[in-house]
């Protein structure tokens, strides 16, 4: 299978690889194949000495608009079980990741938009972003170990962006430490590449031991914490809930989930 698309533009300048989602004009959702090339370029950063930090960015006034919904709806219908295996691999390399990862938010950010970020050493964003993660509005649950969010920004609040989907502006979302700083849209990637070259001068093998310090506990709670969201997900995946919850989004009216009781 193909690694490569157009949907992902990936670039390699002085140690900074550069992973561009570049679908505008779906406000960047990732496909099955967008998440073959990221994992491979993640992969690629591990093997590549030449690679010192990953940097993710948006196109088109947005960073991603999570999952591409049609793929989800294709695999949920076709009798296959639990995740996409391509989503699903990318979200177990994450916290696997060896080296930092930085992101550029400009706009919305939608479920693995948003779950990506906590993966992430650095995030800049601009005032125009917009963190939502709507799971549970297609009956399903958090992933990429962002049911571990609340030992970072405290149970209420976790709850109020994973739960309620409530959507959290850049001030919101840097006030909960999801963010470092907020800054005009034009001076986000400039911002994020910076520091991405900064972090590159660094003595590569000081860099990776400070950061596994730094992680270090948390780091195999959110393994494993990914691997408990994955059998729960494949689970509501094939649930009459998220049936009609996928079905109510392509239909563009809303869910009727009372009809349901007793058939999950």
């Amino acid at each position: 299978m193909s690694n490569e698309t157009d949907d992902v533009k990936i670039t390699l300048e002085n140690g900074v690889q550069c992973l561009r989602f570049n679908r505008a004009d779906k406000k960047n959702a990732i496909t099955g194949a967008m998440y073959e090339a990221l994992s491979a370029a993640l992969d690629r950063g591990e093997k590549d000495d030449a690679i010192s930090v990953h940097v993710f960015l948006g196109s088109g006034g947005s960073f991603s608009a999570g999952n591409d919904l049609k793929d989800f709806m294709a695999h949920a219908t076709s009798g296959q079980k639990g995740m996409p295996v391509p989503a699903l691999e990318f979200v177990r390399r994450l916290p696997r990741v060896s080296k930092p990862m930085i992101a550029a938010v400009d706009g919305l950010a939608v479920g693995i938009g948003t779950t990506l970020l906590l993966h992430c050493d650095l995030v800049y964003a601009s005032p125009a972003t917009t963190l939502r993660t709507p799971f549970l509005d297609l009956a399903l649950v958090p992933e990429a170990g962002s049911s571990f969010l609340a030992q970072r920004m405290g149970y209420q609040r976790a709850f109020e962006l994973l739960c309620l989907g409530a959507s959290f502006d850049a001030a919101r979302a840097e006030q909960a430490g999801l963010i470092n700083r907020i800054m005009s849209a034009d001076k986000v990637e400039p911002a994020a590449l910076a520091a991405a070259q900064a972090l590159a001068a660094k003595p590569p093998a000081a860099l990776r031991a400070a950061r596994d310090l730094m992680r270090g506990v948390d780091a195999d709670a959110v393994k494993d914490k990914i691997e408990e969201e994955v059998k729960v997900f494949a689970a509501c995946l094939e649930s009459a809930e998220a049936q009609e919850a996928f079905k109510a989004f392509f239909e563009k009216r809303r869910p009727d989930f009372t009809r349901l009781k007793g058939s999950n």
